[in-house]
């Protein structure tokens, strides 16, 4: 283990940090890639009462159905030296590494804008980042987006790319990736599942859940739905 992956391991937030998580609103939206949690994000964020919490990622900005991400509103992208510099001076609220290969965080100083402008803070994150909030605060909101099914899910992934090699060469990394998410979600007892077949009713659901009025909303089906799609994920080749 070097010693970024060693720090990463090993990070805790600063106190200023954990107090803030538990002073602030916080919805996070987790789901495998593909599954809408930036669709349904950006239908929030057209709500007065959410703001967005931009991560921080030391990958380069992609083309998301060639449409490119934008610097300071996808992510703040920046290099590996910076985010060392980051989380040796604890401005991480969490902090990982994802695919092996990229740092993603969510920065103190993200947090704190949301918090002092009065928003419920909304972030997409993995399911990693998700654990790394609820050991600080049992009061944060974790949704875990789901597609209807496979074969819908596995087109929005092919979509998300400009040629079918480029998608044959992620693809493994892709598949890899959505059963450790999967099946992490279904272990634990903190998410809400939401599928995301119809936009309007997906977001409908999550800002009723968002502000607590979700006491109506049984989310047994979509338990279901995640629990076959792993299935069938674990069941196919590569």
């Amino acid at each position: 283990m070097d010693e970024l992956e060693k720090l990463i391991a090993d990070y805790k937030p600063s106190q200023t940090a954990t107090e803030l998580v538990k002073q602030t609103k916080i919805v996070l939206l987790a789901g495998i890639s593909g599954a809408g949690k930036d669709s349904i994000k950006q239908e929030l964020l057209k709500q007065t009462d959410f703001c967005d919490i931009v991560s921080h990622t030391t990958r380069a900005p992609r083309n998301n159905n060639i449409i490119s991400e934008i610097p300071d509103v996808d992510y703040h992208f920046i290099d590996q030296p910076t985010a060392l510099g980051m989380i040796k001076e604890q401005q991480y609220i969490e902090v990982k590494i994802i695919h092996d290969e990229a740092i993603y965080g969510t920065s103190v100083s993200e947090l704190k804008k949301v918090h002092d402008a009065n928003k419920i803070a909304i972030t997409d994150i993995d399911v990693q980042g998700v654990d790394e909030y609820e050991s600080i605060s049992k009061d944060v909101v974790a949704i875990f987006i789901l597609p209807p099914n496979y074969d819908v899910w596995y087109q929005r992934i092919q979509n998300r790319y400009a040629s079918i090699n480029e998608f044959d060469t992620e693809w493994p990394r892709r598949r890899t990736s959505a059963i450790k998410e999967l099946g992490r979600a279904l272990e634990v007892p903190y998410y809400h599942f939401v599928i995301n077949n119809d936009l309007e009713g997906a977001v409908k659901i999550v800002d009723s859940i968002a502000h607590e009025s979700s006491d109506y909303y049984k989310d047994d089906e979509a338990r279901q739905v995640a629990r076959l799609l792993l299935l069938a994920l674990v069941d196919i080749e590569c």
